[in-house]
C-alpha cells in the first residue's frame, strides 16, 4: 500500500484512511494522491464484508488543499480528451466509496478547500474541527475553473441550486460555525480525538448510511432547473452575472451550465457533465493566466519573493503614523488590527482623534454584524494612540509619514519624527509620487527610508508598494516587507523613479481614456470599453475620483523636477482638455460634485451630458476593440517600460502590482501576463498598428522587440 493514504483498522472494523501526501506540506491531488485512493478504495471495496465503516482523515495541519495547480496549469487544448479520462478516474473511487453501503465519515482537521472539500461532501457525515481559522469552501471560480471532483453536483443537490451558486460562483470559503449552520458539514468538535470520537460513533449509529440523492425518490431542494421558481430565477441569472463579468470570466458561465444541466439528468450523467466543463476550464487560457498570477505568483511574493535574503524576520512592535487623514487613519487601523502598537500623530489633538474615530467606526461595523466581540475592539482601540505630541513617537521601530504631497512638508515632519524615532528604526513615506530618493534627503540616515505607497481604501486595499531609494539598504526593505505581511497585505517591491510602478501606470489608463475623449470618442463607449476589458472602473470616473486639481498639480510638479534635469515634459491631448474642465467647466470631480459625471444628492452618478455635446464627434468611429485593447495595451507597455527601467525587477510583481494595484483586468493575469497571453511576437505586431494609428506612446519598447524575436514569454 502506498504511503500517500495510510489504511488503519481498529477493534469495530472501522477503517481510518489517513492522507498523507509525501514531501508536501498540503494534501493535493496530484498523481500520487489519485493513485494511492484508487487502490485504496479499491481495497476497501474488496474486504467490504468485514468492514463497518470508513473515516476519512488527513495527517497534515490541513485536511486537503485540493487540486493540484502545478498539473492543470500545463495542460493544453490538445490534451483534453486525456485530461477529461483522468477527472473521471479520480471521481469514479469517490462514487464508489459513498455507494458501497457503509459509512463513510469526513474528519476534517483543517482547512478543506476546493477537491479537498469535494472529498468531504462525498463522504455521508462531515464533522470539523471547532476552530475558527479553519476554512472549508469551493473557491475554484476564483481561479478560472469550476470544482471538477463532484462539488457542482452534490452542492446542488446538498443545498438546492439558488443556495449553492452562493458558494460555487462566489467562491466563498467560511469557518466550522457557518458551515454547520448552511448544513455543508453536519457536526463539529473540539479536539482531534473528539473528532475521531465522534466519527466513529457515527459509523456505529449508522451502519448502512446512503447519501439523500441515492435514496429513490430524492428531489433536489428547491426543485430542478424546470421548476418554475427556480427557471425564473435561472432566467435573469445569467444577465446579473454578465454585469458583474462583463464576459470575460467563463468559470461563471460554465459553473451555471454545469449546475442547471446536472439537475435534469442522474447523478453520474450530472457528474461527466461537470468533468466535461471542467476540463474546457482547465485546457483554456484564462485559467491558466489567473493560476499563474494569482496562486503562483502571488504565493511566491507572499514567501519573501522580493524580500532580501539572509535576514532575520522583524516584527514591528510599535509603529508611528504622522498624519490623521484619511491614509494615516487607514494605515493606522491596519497596523492596530495586526497587533501593533500605534500612535498617530496630527497636528492637533481633535485631528488626531477624528483619525483614531476611523478605526472605530470600521470596527464597529464588525461588531454589529457579530463577526468582532466588543472586547476584541476594545483592545484594538487601547492600541492606538492618538497625539499632537511628537515626543510621543518614543521607541516607535517604524514612522510612517502619511502627510500632504509636498516635499518641503514631508520634509519638516521627517526631521521631527526621526528625533524620537528608535535608534535602529525604519522611515517610510507614504507617497504616490514624489521620489524617494530625494525625500531621504531630508533624512538623517538616507540607509534607513523607504518608500510605502499604501492605496486608498487602506482597510480594503490588500497591496502596499514597497518603493527603494538610491541609499536604501537591505535591511530596510526586509523590515519594511516584513511589517506589510505582519498587516496581512501583499508587499511588491519596486525601485525608486518618478511615480514608482503604480501610479505612473495607472496615469496612461486614465490619460488615455481622456485623450479618446479629446479625440471625440463618446464618453460611453470609452468608459464601457474599460468594463468589459474587465477593469473594474473606467478611466473617466476614475479621473473623477482622483480629483482633477490633484491630478494637475502632480503634473505641474513633474514638469518643474524634469525641467531641473534639463529635460521636458511635453503637454499631451489629456492635459488640455483636464485643464479645460478645471479652467472653463469649473468641474474637478466627484469631490466638488462635478467632473465627467454629475453626481445628484441621494441618486446614481451619470455622464455630464454636456461632455457629448463638447466633445463627441460624430463622424469618430473608433472599432470597438481598439478602444479596449487603447486601454490594457497602454498600461501593459508602461508596465514592460518599467521593467526595461529595472524599476520593476520581477514579472511576478508586475503582474501582482497591476491587479491589486492598478485593477488590471484579472482575466488576463496582470500587465505582462497579458503580454504572454496574448502571444509576445502578436502583441509586439498588434502594438505596431496602434502606434500607426494612434501615436508614438504605444511605441514598442526594446524589451518587447527582443523578447519577440526570442520567441519567450516573460518568466
Amino acid at each position: 500500500m502506498t504511503e500517500a493514504i495510510r489504511f488503519e483498522k481498529d477493534s469495530d472494523n472501522i477503517v481510518t484512511l489517513t492522507i498523507d501526501v509525501p514531501g508536501q506540506s498540503a494534501n493535493t491531488m496530484n498523481k500520487v494522491f489519485t493513485e494511492a485512493y484508487q487502490e485504496v478504495v479499491a481495497r476497501v471495496e474488496k474486504e467490504i464484508d468485514s468492514i463497518s465503516g470508513v473515516i476519512i482523515a488527513s495527517a497534515k495541519k490541513t485536511f486537503f488543499a485540493g487540486g493540484d495547480l502545478n498539473d492543470i496549469i500545463k495542460v493544453q487544448p490538445e490534451q483534453a480528451v486525456e485530461f477529461f479520462a483522468a477527472v473521471e478516474g479520480l471521481k469514479a473511487p469517490m462514487r464508489t466509496l459513498e455507494t458501497l453501503g457503509k459509512p463513510v465519515v469526513a474528519a476534517i482537521n483543517g482547512a478543506a478547500l476546493g477537491g479537498g472539500f469535494e472529498l468531504c461532501l462525498a463522504a455521508h457525515h462531515r464533522i470539523a474541527l471547532n476552530d475558527k481559522k479553519l476554512k472549508v469552501g469551493l473557491p475554484e471560480v476564483t481561479l478560472g475553473l469550476l470544482p471538477g471532483g463532484g462539488g457542482v453536483v452534490r452542492m446542488t443537490r446538498l443545498l438546492g441550486l439558488e443556495k449553492a451558486f452562493g458558494y460555487l460562483l462566489e467562491g466563498k470559503q467560511v469557518n466550522p460555525q457557518s458551515a454547520l449552520k448552511a448544513g455543508l458539514i453536519d457536526d463539529t468538535a473540539e479536539t482531534a480525538e473528539e473528532l475521531i470520537s465522534k466519527a466513529k460513533a457515527f459509523i456505529l449509529e449508522n451502519p448502512k448510511a446512503v447519501q439523500p440523492f441515492d435514496v429513490k425518490g430524492f428531489k433536489i431542494p428547491g426543485g430542478n432547473a424546470q421548476n418554475p421558481k427556480v427557471s425564473q430565477m435561472l432566467a435573469i441569472l445569467p444577465s446579473i452575472l454578465r454585469k458583474k463579468t462583463k464576459g470575460v470570466y467563463p468559470a461563471p458561465e460554465k459553473i451555471i451550465a454545469a449546475a442547471t444541466e446536472g439537475t435534469l439528468v442522474d447523478f453520474d450523467t450530472a457528474c461527466r457533465i461537470e468533468s466535461r466543463y471542467f476540463t474546457e476550464l482547465a485546457t483554456g487560457q484564462v485559467s491558466k493566466n489567473m493560476i499563474g498570477t494569482l496562486w503562483f505568483q502571488l504565493n511566491a511574493i507572499k514567501a519573501g519573493g522580493s524580500r532580501p535574503n539572509d535576514i532575520p524576520k522583524y516584527t514591528t512592535k510599535k509603529v508611528g503614523v504622522l498624519g490623521a487623514g484619511m491614509m494615516g487613519a487607514g494605515i493606522a487601523y491596519s497596523s492596530a488590527i495586526a497587533g501593533i502598537e500605534v500612535v498617530l500623530k496630527d497636528i492637533s489633538i481633535e485631528a488626531a482623534e477624528k483619525g483614531k474615530e476611523y478605526s472605530a467606526n470600521l470596527l464597529k461595523k464588525k461588531v454589529s454584524k457579530k463577526r468582532m466581540t466588543q472586547e476584541k475592539m476594545d483592545g484594538i482601540l487601547a492600541l492606538i494612540t492618538p497625539t499632537s505630541e511628537a515626543k510621543d513617537l518614543d521607541g516607535c521601530d517604524l514612522i510612517i509619514e502619511a502627510v500632504f504631497e509636498s516635499r518641503e512638508l514631508k520634509a519638516k515632519v521627517t526631521q521631527e519624527a526621526e528625533a524620537h524615532m528608535s535608534p535602529e528604526g525604519v522611515f517610510a513615506s507614504n507617497t504616490s509620487t514624489l521620489p524617494i530618493t530625494g525625500l531621504a534627503e531630508a533624512s538623517k540616515n538616507a540607509e534607513k527610508f523607504i518608500g510605502l505607497h499604501f492605496f486608498s481604501p487602506v482597510d480594503k486595499m490588500p497591496l502596499v508598494e514597497i518603493i527603494t531609494g538610491e541609499k536604501t539598504n537591505d535591511e530596510t526593505l526586509a523590515r519594511a516587507f516584513d511589517y506589510v505581511l505582519q498587516t496581512n497585505k501583499t508587499p511588491i517591491v519596486v525601485n525608486d523613479s518618478r511615480g514608482f510602478y503604480t501610479s505612473r501606470t495607472f496615469a496612461t489608463f486614465i490619460n488615455e481614456g481622456i485623450t479618446m475623449l479629446s479625440e471625440g470618442v463618446h464618453p460611453n463607449v470609452i468608459e464601457s470599453a474599460a468594463l468589459q476589458a474587465g477593469m473594474p472602473v473606467g478611466p473617466l470616473a476614475i479621473q473623477d475620483e482622483v480629483n482633477m486639481n490633484l491630478s494637475r498639480k502632480v503634473t505641474n510638479q513633474s514638469r518643474l523636477d524634469i525641467e531641473a534635469e534639463g529635460g521636458t515634459l511635453p503637454v499631451g491631448a489629456a492635459e488640455i482638455l483636464t485643464n479645460q474642465m478645471l479652467d472653463e467647466y469649473k468641474r474637478p470631480g466627484k469631490l466638488d460634485g462635478a467632473g465627467f459625471y454629475e453626481y445628484p444628492k441621494g441618486g446614481k452618478k451619470f455622464v455630464w451630458p454636456e461632455l457629448v455635446n463638447l466633445f463627441t464627434k460624430e463622424d469618430v468611429q473608433l472599432p470597438f476593440d481598439d478602444v479596449k485593447e487603447r486601454l490594457l495595451f497602454r498600461m501593459s507597455l508602461e508596465t514592460l517600460r518599467c521593467y526595461e527601467e529595472n524599476v520593476l525587477t520581477s514579472v511576478a510583481d508586475a503582474n501582482i502590482g497591476s491587479i491589486f494595484g492598478l485593477g488590471f483586468a484579472p482575466w488576463t493575469g496582470g500587465c505582462i501576463q497579458y503580454v504572454n497571453s496574448f502571444g509576445v511576437q502578436n502583441f509586439l505586431d498588434r502594438t505596431n498598428e496602434l502606434t500607426e494609428k494612434y501615436g508614438e506612446r504605444f511605441t514598442a519598447p526594446k524589451i518587447l522587440i527582443e523578447q519577440a524575436a526570442k520567441g519567450e514569454d516573460f518568466v
